[in-house]
């Protein structure tokens, strides 16, 4: 879901029904990874909090993409983790230990804060950081690019 916002602060006060749960999710991120630079990442049908950066390149262009992103989506709250170990998606590896998740290969996905098993996600988001510090992949997709600010 597309949010016209300039700041993360307006990102989550544009969130609506979300705002609450996105507010908790990015203070736990903050809180476990605090030395990931937090953004505001914005594409043509998304808006996001990034925290963190990995470098990615294709045949026509480059850019930066977040290690983890958090998205507020009509109906859900929708949290990428770009790491990986051993060639495997940390979402992967994690899932089923997260809570009332649906989660894609990269994606999380939930309802409610409430809905995630906190401890489970802690250790989700404490394997990002140590992932994307050793990951030799480059990874990434044109979608979203850094808002400046």
């Amino acid at each position: 879901m597309k949010i016209e916002a300039s700041t993360i602060d307006e990102l989550i006060e544009r969130s609506g029904p979300q705002a609450a749960a996105l507010r908790a999710i990015d203070e736990l991120i903050v809180a476990i990874a605090p030395e990931l630079p937090r953004r505001l990442f914005s594409g043509p049908s998304i808006t996001m909090i990034g925290y963190g950066e990995l470098v990615w390149a294709n045949m026509s262009s480059s850019g930066v993409w977040p290690v983890i992103a958090v998205a507020p989506q009509k109906h859900q709250i929708s949290m990428y983790i770009a790491a990986e170990r051993d060639g495997v998606p940390l979402v992967q590896l994690h899932a089923g230990r997260l809570g009332r998740t649906d989660n894609g290969r990269n994606c999380v996905r939930f309802k409610r804060f409430d809905d995630l098993d906190r401890p489970a996600l802690a250790a989700l988001i404490e394997d990002a950081v140590a992932a994307s510090a050793v990951q030799e992949r480059i990874y990434g997709r044109d979608c979203a690019r850094p808002v400046e600010g």
